[in-house]
This record gives C-alpha cells, sequence and structure tokens, in this order.
C-alpha cells in the first residue's frame, strides 16, 4: 500500500508559516489602545474627523485614505502645517501618497525609523500594530514637547525619556554598535549576491 504523502509537501512554499506570522503580528493589536488612540485622534481634531466602527477593521479603513493622518499631523505642528491640502480621494495612489506624507512629516516631528509604520502596514492591514506604535510614539513626543499644540487627557501617553545623543563620546557609541553586532549576528555585508538557485553548480569567477 502507498504511504500518504507527508503532508508539508502539498503546502504551499510558505502559506502555513505566514500565515502563523500573521496571527503573531494580530495579537500585538490592542483594542484598548484602538480605543484610546481614536479618543485622542478625535480630541486632538476635532469631531471633524468621524469616528471609527469599534475593531481592527474599522480603525484601519477610518486611517486609510491618511485623511485623518494629516489632519492629526498637521494639528501637531504649531506653526506651518505639514501637509498643505489634504483630500479624500477614492484612488489607492493618492490615498497611499497622504500617508507617505504623514509618515513624512511624523519623522520630521520626531517619531524614530523603529517607531515608523510601513504604508502597505496601513493600507494591506499588514501589521496594524506597527501603526498604533508610530500613533503612541508621536502622543507621546507630543506631551513631551509640551508647546501647547496636545489635546486630550495627557495621561493617556506617557513622557518620552528626554534623550541628548551628543552626549555619547564616539567609542561608547561604537561600543554600542558591536554588543548589537554580537547579540544579533551582524548583516553587515550580506547580501544574495552570488547565491545561486538549488541544483545548478555555483559559478566561480577569476
Amino acid at each position: 500500500m502507498a504511504q500518504p504523502a507527508p503532508t508539508m509537501a502539498n503546502k504551499g512554499p510558505s502559506y502555513g508559516l505566514s500565515r502563523e506570522v500573521q496571527g503573531k503580528i494580530d495579537k500585538k493589536y490592542d483594542p484598548e489602545l484602538e480605543e484610546r488612540l481614536a479618543q485622542w485622534i478625535i480630541a486632538q481634531c476635532g469631531s471633524g474627523v468621524g469616528q471609527p466602527e469599534p475593531g481592527k477593521t474599522g480603525f484601519q479603513t477610518w486611517l486609510k485614505d491618511g485623511c485623518v493622518l494629516a489632519e492629526l499631523i498637521n494639528s501637531l505642528y504649531p506653526g506651518d502645517k505639514p501637509i498643505k491640502k489634504i483630500q479624500s480621494s477614492g484612488m489607492a495612489f493618492k490615498q497611499m501618497e497622504q500617508v507617505s506624507q504623514f509618515l513624512a512629516a511624523a519623522e520630521r516631528y520626531g517619531v524614530t525609523k523603529t517607531d515608523m509604520f510601513q504604508t502597505v502596514d496601513l493600507w494591506e492591514g499588514k501589521d496594524l500594530a506597527a501603526v498604533q506604535r508610530t500613533l503612541v510614539a508621536l502622543g507621546s513626543l507630543a506631551i513631551t514637547k509640551d508647546d501647547g499644540t496636545y489635546r486630550g487627557d495627557p495621561s493617556w501617553f506617557h513622557k518620552k525619556a528626554q534623550e541628548n545623543r551628543r552626549d555619547f563620546s564616539e567609542d561608547q557609541l561604537k561600543e554600542g554598535k558591536n554588543v548589537i553586532g554580537l547579540q544579533m549576528g551582524s548583516n553587515k555585508g550580506a547580501s544574495q549576491a552570488g547565491m545561486t538557485g538549488y541544483g545548478r553548480p555555483r559559478q566561480i569567477h577569476n
């Protein structure tokens, strides 16, 4: 009697894996935080931004076209507003462009790259926990700056610890990089150049 094929063989290349990874990402999404962030955005921008349907999809839909995000970041700049023209559009590329403008303005405002979501995280719902992380970082910065633009309950976010990176000497910074390198295994110079598909001989060029 023929042995049944191992179940792994008929799984697609990585569907099981990517579903598992997606599940883990989804677990990081915090429904309570969603509620607090929605309250803050409405307090910050006014009721004109509407209100999201409860739940992850509602939150995503509310922010997806970039209008609410653009209003939010504009409300945190005391002088010149970073996003000059906020327009609602049904066109995907216009919506993504507006989200990108928000991200650029948030970075200028002081949100670090590690706290920044990517447009697809919001747009395709790939990682809405990352979107929450960016908004929390933004709220914390607004409270820390204390320039009169923050509206809402001050207890919604923690003040960021004031860090002044210029206090570190070059050696200390290098030391820090080495520690990270050892913990993570360095990927400096890592690339896929010279790798070949399975079963093909590797070309040696002299």
